[in-house]
Parts: structure tokens; C-alpha cells; sequence
């Protein structure tokens, strides 16, 4: 049997404990190197482990050793070094469609789309070597369509144009005026046409160090589409971005598609991939181990597949639980609760901005999730309620603790055991367990990835002793196998304390999963902001999705909410009878 044994020494920083576990090896005691420590760093030799065990479970943080599946029987296309990270395979690209990547993080959907984009030169599992040529890769791909892709990659017939994951380091390494730098590199001529399909007029003038992380992504994915390619590549570009920007941004990558190109997309908003796709590639494996990448299916297909945790063409289950959505028609409540919060005429200005929210309230052992554009005040008016600013006018009525999970999280120099005591004493089984923190406890937040930082300060939140609990933004940097068991621990917190839950975000269908009532931001970004609601479900999905002027309807075998595609029979039919959200 194959396997590999995955060691991440960062988090075996005490020369003792490496030591330890060098000794208690089996394989070691007869005399053989299977685990070795040198220059400070434990390896361990995966041709003489006998995957006895004994080392993982010494520390379980930081070894893993793992019999790969009978599926896995080609050699790796890319290792990261020793007891690192292996890619598998990659998925090569349909033209004239878009195809998705999805998967759990960890699993290689950047290193496999940096491969095809030509950023990474795969090593063929030797990580001792530099440089790839592209006769290595097409012998290596003989048989199979990723020949054919190498072979016109080689010959120059397909350029690609790729959009990296993390825009935030953008500013990093460079420097200038928005208009100045893609300018630079505006192949096409067609600067002016693009800025004004991404909305970009505003910020032209503006500094690449000033503008936000949602303008960062936009101006992202013009410097990839105005270059000279016909295949595109856009590892998540929606995040940052709120629903409306992403269904435009949706059409605008969907309009690049003809004969002559193809689009991957890299998308952990599966309303989004439904709705921009029109295959998927599932990537699983095990996650900061190794990748696989399954066969293409078509986008409803695929995306079912996914919830189920099973490929029947493939016999690979890589979950063991289905994802399911309940059929739940809209509930209206019949008996009235405790409120526990409301607010009546509140006002606030800041700078230029105006927001109003005229009347409302939260009651006990509800989850109200908020949708509405960036810049019509979501996060201030969640900062009124949570107490940290405070209103112009207006009375907020509050009779309950309140914790607040901000949009933005803070890193300080602390271990994560020692911010989630509570939780770790009183909520494993709720909090800690199901997010997978433990593996986690003993770094330093400020040494932790956008995702797991974000699972830190959700848990956080929950661990306070509170009766109304807000938070902004949860889902943002986790995929998408996360945001639904996300919502799963929320809704069992909250109806466990009889507590209550505002959520702030941008992915419509973990809103729609978790929520009770929606309340809907009206207005003007950056000018005005409307608070309305909270309303029940129909009638507040009915109300954002006209605004957006898109339709849902019900996947008939998992339940999940999908787009109707723009102009459809049935979205013409719900479009003309109002009912813009299924029932």
C-alpha cells in the first residue's frame, strides 16, 4: 500500500518532543532511519514507515501518515518538499465553458491551477529539482487531454491570464495610480470598455494602497482580462465583494466565454459557482496532505455530488456524512417571543454617510441574517446594537448580553488556548471540536491563515456568556464544506442557550440556511444607508432578490437554493407572478 507522511515542524518546535518520537519508533529500533532528526527538523522516510501509528499519535498536531486510496495509482504531479504536501492531478480546461474547482481548503486547487497557469513548475513529486521544461510535462501527460493542453500551451496556441487568490498582498509589490498600472498592462486596448463594466470609474485616480479589499478584487480581475489570453483563470474572485457585485462580476466573467476561450474559477459561494459554471472539477483527498482531482460533471451534478461525499463513477467517498438541506417553506411564527433587543428612529452620520433604521426588533431563539450592499451600513448598525458606537438619535432598547464578532479580526501575540479557555473547558463538543480548532491551540494568532483566524474569533464570539450574539461576516475565508457546518454550530449554539444570532454576510445561501428573518440594507453605498425588517423569509428574499434580479428556485434532490438562469421560463414565470424566492 501506498502512503505518505505529511510532518509540519512548525509545530514541533521543542527539540525534546522531536527526539521522543524518533525514539519510540518501531522501525527505528531495528536499526533502520526510519525517522530522523537533523539540523533541528524531523523527516520521516516514507518507504520504510509501516504506518504502525505510534508517531501521529505523539503529536497529533503535527504528523500525519496516510495510506493513499487504491485510486491514487499515478505518481505525483507536484510535492512540496519532504513530508510535505502532493498533487496528484490536475483538471484541464473546456473551451467555450466555464469550469469550477471545489473543494475544502488544503486540498491543491491553487497549486493546480498555478500549474496550468504556469506560476508553479510542477516537479514530478522530486522536490530537489528547479525547473520543469514543457517536453517533461507532455511525456508525463501522455494519453490525456493535459497532453493536448501542454502541447498548445508549448506552441503558444493557448495564453492564459491568471488572477491570483490573495489581492490583499496586491499593494505589497506595487506601487502607483489604479489607471497607471493597468494601463501597463492593457493589452486589448479596451481599458475604458472594462472599467466601466466593473465599476471601476470612481477609483481610477485612486492610489493601489488606498482602495478597499472589495475595488482591490475588481481591479484584480480587469489586469487579468485585459491582457491577450483565451484561457482565464480566477482563483475566488468574488471575495470581498457583496452579492450584487457578485452576480455582475458573474455575467462579466460568463460574457468572456466563446469558441476560442475557456475560464476556470476557483469558488467557495455555491450559488455563485452554480450560477457562473458550466462544469466542476471536485478536488478531495485530505486536506494540507494530499489532492485529487475527479473528472468534469456538469455544474448541478457536480455540486450534488459534492453534498453527498460520494463519486459513484470513481467509488471514492470523501466524507462520511451527506450535506443536506431541510425542504423548510418560509415559517412564519405563530406565537410572539421575548424581544430581547429593538431599536426605533436610530440615526447616524459619519463623514458622509447617512444611516437610518426606522423600526425593529430581535426576539429570543432567533437567527436574523442581514443582506445589502457594501457601504449602506450593515457593520455600523451591528456596532449600534453590540454597544461599541453609539447612535446620534434614536433609542436602541437592549435587555440581554451581547457578544460581537467585527468584520475585521485582530492579531494579537497570544496562543489560541489561551483566547478560547471557555471554550475549550465548557463548549469542545459545540464549538471547538466541529471547527476543528484543537489542532490549532497551541499557535500564536498572529501565525494563523485568513481561515483559520476566522474560525478562532467565531468561536470567541460564541464562548461569551451572551443572550444576542453578532457576527459580521463569519463565512468570509472559509470554503465552502465549512459555511455550512458554520451554520450548523450556530443554529444548535444559539437553540441550546436560547440565545439569539444577527448574521451579517455575502453568501446567499448560507444566509438563507441559517437564517429565521432577514433584515435588508437599502440605499446608496457610501452615501445613504435604510435599515427595513426584520422580515420573514419570503418576504425579505422576495424583496433582495427583486433588487438584484435574480430568481431561486429548489434543486429537486438536494433541496439547495439555485439561480434560475436570467430569462429562463421559470424565471419569467416567478419574475411575473413576484415570487422571486422559491417556496
Amino acid at each position: 500500500m501506498t502512503r505518505i507522511a505529511i510532518v509540519d515542524n512548525e509545530k514541533l518546535k521543542d527539540m525534546q518532543e522531536k527526539l521522543h518520537i524518533q525514539s519510540i519508533c518501531p522501525v527505528n529500533r531495528t536499526g533502520k532511519e526510519c525517522i530522523k532528526v537533523e539540523d533541528g527538523k524531523l523527516t520521516i522516510d516514507e518507504h520504510l514507515c509501516t504506518g504502525c501509528g505510534i508517531c501521529p499519535k505523539a503529536a497529533p498536531n503535527a504528523i500525519k501518515i496516510i495510506n493513499l486510496p487504491e485510486e491514487v495509482k499515478t505518481n505525483p504531479i507536484h510535492r512540496y518538499g519532504e513530508n510535505k504536501f502532493v498533487l496528484y492531478s490536475i483538471p484541464t480546461p473546456t473551451f467555450d465553458k466555464v469550469t469550477g474547482i471545489l473543494g475544502v481548503n488544503g486540498i491543491g486547487k491553487s497549486t493546480a491551477i498555478k500549474i496550468l497557469a504556469n506560476v508553479l513548475k510542477p516537479n514530478f513529486g522530486d522536490w530537489t529539482r528547479y525547473e520543469t521544461d514543457y517536453d517533461e510535462l507532455i511525456e508525463f501527460f501522455k494519453g490525456t487531454e493535459a497532453q493536448g493542453f501542454f502541447e498548445k500551451i508549448k506552441k503558444e496556441e493557448i495564453k492564459v491570464a491568471y488572477k491570483p487568490q490573495q489581492v490583499d498582498l496586491i499593494p505589497k509589490t506595487i506601487k502607483g495610480k489604479v489607471i497607471d498600472l493597468l494601463r501597463k498592462i492593457d493589452e486589448k486596448n479596451e481599458l475604458k470598455k472594462i472599467a466601466n463594466e466593473l465599476q471601476l470609474n470612481e477609483i481610477l485616480n485612486n492610489d493601489i494602497t488606498e482602495i478597499s479589499g472589495g475595488e482591490l478584487q475588481r481591479v484584480a480581475i480587469a489586469a487579468t482580462v485585459l491582457k491577450n489570453a483565451n484561457l482565464y483563470i480566477f482563483d475566488e474572485p468574488t471575495s470581498y465583494l457583496d452579492i450584487k457585485q457578485r452576480i455582475n462580476i458573474s455575467k462579466f466573467i460568463k460574457s468572456l466565454i466563446n469558441e476560442d476561450n475557456a475560464v476556470f474559477v476557483v469558488e467557495h459561494d455555491l450559488i455563485i459557482l452554480d450560477y457562473i459554471a458550466d462544469f466542476v472539477n471536485l478536488m478531495y483527498g485530505k486536506e494540507d496532505a494530499y489532492g485529487i482531482v475527479s473528472g468534469v460533471k456538469p455544474v448541478r451534478n457536480g455540486i450534488n455530488v459534492y453534498l453527498s461525499g460520494y463519486i459513484k463513477e470513481e467509488n471514492v467517498r470523501f466524507r462520511d456524512s451527506t450535506i443536506k438541506f431541510a425542504e423548510k417553506p418560509p415559517i412564519k411564527k405563530k406565537h410572539i417571543k421575548e424581544v430581547i433587543t429593538s431599536w426605533n428612529d436610530v440615526e447616524k452620520k459619519l463623514g458622509n454617510f447617512a444611516l437610518k433604521a426606522h423600526k425593529g426588533a430581535v426576539h429570543r431563539n432567533e437567527i436574523i441574517g442581514i443582506l445589502g450592499e457594501n457601504g449602506t451600513g450593515k457593520t455600523t448598525f451591528v456596532k449600534i446594537l453590540a454597544g461599541t458606537l453609539k447612535q446620534d438619535r434614536g433609542e436602541i432598547t437592549h435587555k440581554v448580553k451581547v457578544s460581537y464578532k467585527p468584520q475585521y479580526l485582530e492579531v494579537p501575540d497570544a496562543l489560541v488556548v489561551d483566547v478560547l479557555k471557555a471554550a475549550f473547558n465548557k463548549y469542545e463538543a459545540q464549538i471547538i471540536h466541529p471547527l476543528n480548532i484543537s489542532p490549532l491551540s497551541l499557535n500564536k494568532l498572529n501565525e494563523l491563515s485568513g481561515g483559520e483566524l476566522q474560525k478562532v474569533a467565531i468561536a470567541h464570539c460564541l464562548q461569551q456568556d451572551a443572550d444576542l450574539y453578532l457576527l459580521d461576516e463569519p463565512s468570509a475565508y472559509l470554503d465552502s464544506e465549512q459555511r455550512l457546518i458554520l451554520s450548523k454550530i450556530i443554529r444548535d449554539f444559539v437553540e441550546q442557550k436560547n440565545a439569539s444570532a444577527l448574521i451579517v454576510d455575502h453568501d446567499l445561501l448560507f444566509v438563507d440556511y441559517i437564517s429565521d428573518k432577514l433584515i435588508v440594507f437599502e440605499g446608496k453605498p457610501a452615501i445613504s444607508g435604510e435599515v427595513t425588517g426584520p422580515f420573514e423569509m419570503e418576504e425579505g428574499m422576495n424583496k433582495f432578490l427583486k433588487e438584484l434580479g435574480i430568481t431561486l428556485r429548489r434543486d429537486p434532490e438536494t433541496n439547495r437554493p439555485r439561480v434560475n438562469k436570467l430569462d429562463s421560463r421559470l424565471d419569467r414565470e416567478q419574475k411575473e407572478s413576484g415570487k422571486y424566492y422559491y417556496t
